[in-house]
């Protein structure tokens, strides 16, 4: 790029867009720091969780707790939101959350409490000479949004053993069975899988 822009090398990627680079020894690290949303959302001595949601957990908009400050609410998953760029393992519960944005209530508000209580982790890439395999999973729900009964789709792919490239989305359409809803989450990996095999066979030349 040197021969053809006027540019300067800075040295090793160290922070980008709000991501800690951290490259060391055959390995890359992406981490986002959850310091400033813990005390954004007045929490920033709270206890951990071992799990960012509740199992088995059904939330409506049509909530009959206490309606919160929507204001606060708000920027709170909007930063939870950003975050799911370095942490796949939240992607779900944000995308929960997120739904209860125009009026949200309490308990909407301690299942986001619960997920602040739970973040804090990274992506750790290794380097690996021969990790060019690419292999995806996908899964789905069954009418898990109480409101609209539609399913929520979930598809991951790593190359090699590292994970890069996820997605945890409501369906569009309601599906009437189990098998149909895996079909529409098997359709949503597999365009996926075609764009990154694109990707890769450009990249690798």
């Amino acid at each position: 790029m040197k021969s053809t822009f006027q540019m300067s090398d800075l040295g090793l990627l160290s922070f980008y867009l709000g991501i800690e680079v951290r490259q060391g020894e055959g390995a890359i690290t992406l981490h986002q720091s959850t310091k400033k949303i813990l005390e954004l959302a007045g929490m920033a001595d709270c206890n951990s969780a071992d799990m960012p949601m509740e199992e088995r957990l059904h939330l409506s908009k049509d909530s009959t707790t206490e309606m919160v400050n929507a204001t606060e609410y708000r920027p709170i998953v909007g930063c939870l939101s950003y975050l799911v760029h370095t942490r796949p393992d939240i992607s779900f519960t944000v995308g929960f959350v997120s739904r209860f944005m125009e009026r949200p209530t309490d308990e909407h508000q301690r299942t986001v409490k619960r997920l602040l209580r739970y973040i804090g982790y990274g992506l750790r890439y290794e380097h690996r000479a021969t990790a060019t395999w690419l292999i995806g999973y996908s899964d789905a729900d069954l009418a898990s949004d109480i409101d609209t009964r539609k399913s929520t789709s979930g598809v991951l792919f790593f190359l090699g053993d590292c994970l890069t490239s996820w997605q945890s989305v409501k369906q569009k359409v309601v599906a009437l069975s189990s098998c149909e809803s895996e079909y529409v989450a098997t359709t949503t990996a597999a365009t996926q899988e075609i764009w990154l095999a694109r990707l890769l066979g450009d990249l690798l030349g």
